[in-house]
């Protein structure tokens, strides 16, 4: 869940950018306010079918800026051109906003996850029926008594979807206040497990990252041990799996120290946790490149959402780049996706656009110095 103000309020903050005048970068936005009566565009998720087609989905604001509580739907666009088009916007979770009492029965903040060996395509957000969500969740397992973890499926590249499956029940405690999925991209492991990165809030309200997996192809799910089990406390999380089949977790860190958290799950158990990447306590972006890379998006400053960088790993995250700077202005949440010529796809928050931004380049803009 994101703790700011509006996105609308921020973009007031931002000037005209002065974007990397480099033909290898391709951009073009998405999604603005206004687009199909919608106030707000914001938190992205991106995902490359085996079919090469580009789901990208996002919170549909449809009244305010605001977080959850509020009218928000989950909506997605795809693309079959590697990001030059993008069809029209379908709300893939929709809840009653008339229903009395749920203060707009919204539903946001999405994670999408490819299953490369089925096709299928999931998407998971947190449902808000009421004050649910970050401030307003309590313990209990109901709808009526905490914010609700739910996913839905498409079973054809995206052109149709079912209906929301809540999965809160599977993977969430009664004492804990809250238990939500990322935001942005979930991932397959070699062998063929399903992941989503998540967060819950302790009975103590103390966030953590962790992460829940599917082994039976989405059916059913368990969660992992909190990657952080005291301090710092931590809460939106992207993973990659690594060369040596370890997962790295990324954290956005409470503790506003201007870093992020890491760990690394290995045979069962987290490693300690330790601080690297300038952060301004944000959402971030991490993948794994085919060629062995890892590869990771921010905004590039400690105090402040701009500067949105690249960076890559050759050494399944344990040192990082400097970075390619592809945005120096006002820039916020971001997920990224291997494109299927190789490439690497990034659907960001832009301030200059109000709105959501999509550009792709090749890996070696990445690797240069």
């Amino acid at each position: 869940m994101i703790r700011l103000a509006t996105f609308l309020c921020m973009t007031a903050f931002a000037t005209a950018a002065d974007l990397p005048d480099d033909p290898r970068i391709f951009r073009t936005t998405v999604r603005k306010q206004g687009d199909d009566g919608v106030h707000t565009y914001r938190i992205p998720g991106l995902a490359t079918t085996p079919r090469g087609t580009l789901i990208a989905v996002f919170d549909a604001r449809n009244k305010g800026g605001g977080d959850l509580p509020g009218d928000i739907d989950v909506g997605m666009v795809r693309s079959t051109d590697d990001g030059a088009t993008w069809g029209a916007m379908q709300r893939i979770m929709d809840y009653d906003a008339a229903v009395p009492g749920s203060r707009g029965n919204g539903v946001g903040d999405p994670t999408v996850l490819v299953d490369a060996k089925t096709g299928a395509i999931f998407v998971a957000a947190l449902w808000s029926k009421g004050p649910r969500a970050w401030a307003g969740s309590g313990p209990g397992m109901t709808p009526e008594q905490t914010g609700q973890f739910v996913i839905v499926k498409s079973t054809d590249d995206g052109l149709t979807w079912g209906k929301p499956v809540n999965i809160t029940a599977q993977i969430k405690r009664p004492e804990w206040k809250l238990l939500f999925n990322g935001p942005g991209n979930g991932i397959q492991l070699r062998d063929g497990t399903l992941v989503f990165p998540a967060q819950f809030k302790g009975a103590d309200n103390v966030p953590h990252s962790c992460f829940i997996e599917s082994r039976d192809g989405g059916t059913t799910w368990k969660i992992s041990p909190p990657a952080i089990p005291e301090r710092p406390p931590t809460s939106e999380a992207q993973i990659a799996e690594c060369s040596d089949g370890s997962l790295l977790l990324t954290m956005r860190n409470e503790a506003r120290t201007g870093q992020r958290a890491w760990a690394r799950w290995r045979d069962g158990k987290w490693s300690e946790p330790w601080l690297a990447v300038t952060d301004p306590t944000c959402m971030a972006s991490l993948i794994s490149h085919p060629k062995g890379v890892l590869i990771f998006s921010n905004p590039n400053n400690p105090a402040r959402r701009d500067r949105m960088t690249i960076r890559h790993s050759a050494d399944d995250g344990k040192t990082w780049s400097d970075g390619k700077l592809l945005d120096p202005g006002f820039s916020m949440y971001s997920s990224m996706t291997v494109l299927r010529d190789g490439r690497i796809g990034i659907l960001y928050e832009s301030g200059d656009t109000a709105g959501l931004v999509f550009a792709r380049f090749p890996l070696e803009w990445v690797m240069e110095k």
